[in-house]
């Protein structure tokens, strides 16, 4: 089992997005993300994504708005990626930060995509599902569970 957050930067309707290109092993190869990652001992969800941020960007959160959790089941993974059956994924959207943008992000490329080209990013398929209420200024707090096998969704539910 995994713990994860996720943020969404947003800055003149575009949003901070991450293509994950540089590892070669990695779940995310190929797909673009939001920036954060894996929770360290003792961390709280803020903790976790406000240092996750700082290190893949450069940019220090302001009061970034928790806005959902995400609970992940993947079937059929390869061997790397056993510890990754389960994961819960802390959902965080923010609009306030300061610092400069790195030229040189260890995880993969780092580019701000307007909001109404993000649908055409090769995203996990689910990804959408979430993305649209974590970005909406009027969805309530949600939780939404997906079932992955391989890279296919094959089941989800909203709460």
């Amino acid at each position: 089992m995994k713990l994860t957050t996720i943020c969404y930067l947003c800055q003149n309707d575009h949003v901070l997005m991450l293509h994950r290109i540089k590892k070669k092993v990695d779940l995310n190869h190929g797909k673009w993300i939001g920036v954060g990652g894996k929770f360290e001992p003792g961390e709280s969800p803020e903790e976790c994504i406000c240092r996750e941020v700082l290190e893949e960007t450069g940019l220090q959160l302001i009061n970034p708005k928790l806005r959902g959790i995400v609970t992940f089941n993947f079937e059929n993974l390869d061997a790397a990626f056993d510890d990754w059956r389960t994961e819960y994924m802390f959902v965080y959207v923010c609009d306030t930060f300061e610092g400069e943008l790195l030229i040189d992000c260890p995880e993969g490329e780092l580019r701000w995509v307007p909001r109404n080209e993000l649908g055409q990013l090769n995203l996990w398929e689910g990804d959408p599902l979430f993305m649209s209420p974590a970005l909406s200024e009027t969805a309530p707090f949600f939780s939404i569970k997906m079932r992955y096998r391989n890279d296919q969704l094959i089941d989800w539910q909203i709460n």
